[in-house]
């Protein structure tokens, strides 16, 4: 499978490139610093028509496909892996739904305010008591009026309280497990949904993740995405999908945090030369890049064969667990790289490995991420 970017692609990169150079890399510490929710940048992502990438031209996107996507996290997240964060949950897993499940109604709705970056979207699956358990909800919706009334509580909900659109996952039928969950798409707005303060995070500062909290929220019938029953599986084809912006926000900081190694290296002076120079460094810096290189052909690999219509579960996860695992060693080696230096918040190496350790967690953690490969590759009888 040939995965060299067509020159729609690079102009792809090009462009990102300069918006995340221009915009997002002189922000990055200050977002950090102050924890505060990067709107602006949203706004001028939104502007260049980055926010409906993967959304149809017939909807008000630019209709590209999961490559380009990847590599507009990456570029993001090279220098703001928060930010990228951000604009993947709204891209993916918050949108994408929609255009695999909706109803024509549903898709002329929401997906042009989408698209346009009006509306941001959020993903609510994980629970207080189901995180990689997720078949087994207690968020229910009772069917009442031409409708249902929701309660319950979501929990590290990306984007809470500043999404205009929740993709939200709740049983309908309480106890059947898989079977018993529906989807459905509830507005920001909705009276019967409060989201909770922001967490105090390790990392990812100037993400908005908090819970969201359905108290007695009534939704009408138009708001079910999908069928009765067929939330779980619109929740895993998400997360499939979902984990092509995980694995490229996870290349983005491995990447940024080799430039930023490449060139310390190369500035550091000790004993009369620049550390660049010593064996032990130039190990490092070689390890690095073969690591960050294998992580992205991974992920493109994922991304294609999703484009292609073809299965890519089992890619997806191993992109997603080689590559947040190797943003793990690299931000931590990169650190090493700069010494006493990595470990001032005032360099951005400090911020990276913080950044990088959630990459392990969420969307599936890597120890869920192993057994959906084991499982697909040697399925129980």
């Amino acid at each position: 499978m040939d995965l060299s970017l067509s020159p729609e692609q690079e102009d792809i990169r090009k462009l990102v490139r300069d918006f995340a150079q221009r915009e997002v890399k002189p922000r990055a510490e200050a977002i950090d610093h102050r924890d505060e929710f990067p709107r602006d940048l949203v706004d001028k992502a939104a502007e260049l028509g980055l926010m409906g990438m993967l959304v149809p031209e017939a909807y008000g996107g630019a209709g590209l496909d999961h490559i380009a996507f990847a590599i507009f996290i990456e570029e993001v997240a090279r220098f703001a892996a928060s930010t990228a964060g951000i604009l993947d949950v709204h891209g993916s897993v918050g949108t994408e739904p929609i255009l695999h499940f909706g109803s024509e109604e549903q898709k002329r709705r929401w997906l042009p305010a989408l698209a346009s970056g009006k509306t941001l979207a959020a993903f609510a699956l994980t629970e207080p008591e189901a995180g990689s358990d997720a078949a087994h909800l207690k968020t229910t919706a009772v069917r009442r009026n031409g409708g249902y009334t929701l309660n319950g509580t979501k929990i590290f909900i990306t984007n809470a309280g500043q999404a205009g659109l929740y993709t939200l996952m709740a049983a309908t039928r309480p106890g059947a497990g898989a079977d018993g969950i529906t989807a459905f798409l509830i507005a920001g707005d909705n009276p019967g949904l409060n989201v909770g303060p922001r967490f105090k995070k390790m990392g990812l500062n100037g993400s908005a993740i908090a819970e969201v909290h359905l108290e007695d929220c009534l939704v009408d019938e138009r708001d079910r995405l999908g069928e009765e029953g067929q939330g779980f599986r619109i929740a895993m084809q998400a997360l499939d999908s979902g984990r092509i912006g995980i694995s490229a926000q996870a290349v983005g900081l491995a990447q940024g945090a080799l430039d930023d190694a490449i060139a310390y290296a190369r500035e550091r002076q000790q004993f009369g030369k620049p550390i660049g120079e010593f064996q032990s460094i130039q190990n490092k810096i070689a390890d690095m890049a073969v690591k960050t290189r294998a992580a992205r052909w991974l992920t493109w690999k994922a991304a294609a064969l999703c484009d292609a219509g073809q299965p890519f579960t089992r890619e997806a996860a191993m992109a997603k667990l080689f590559a947040t695992d190797a943003a793990m060693e690299i931000t931590l080696e990169a650190l090493q790289v700069f010494g006493g230096y990595g470990y001032l918040e005032e360099y951005p190496m400090a911020r990276r490995v913080r950044d990088a350790k959630a990459g392990q967690i969420y969307e599936g953690t890597n120890q869920v991420q192993r057994l959906v490969i084991a499982r697909d590759l040697a399925p129980a009888r």
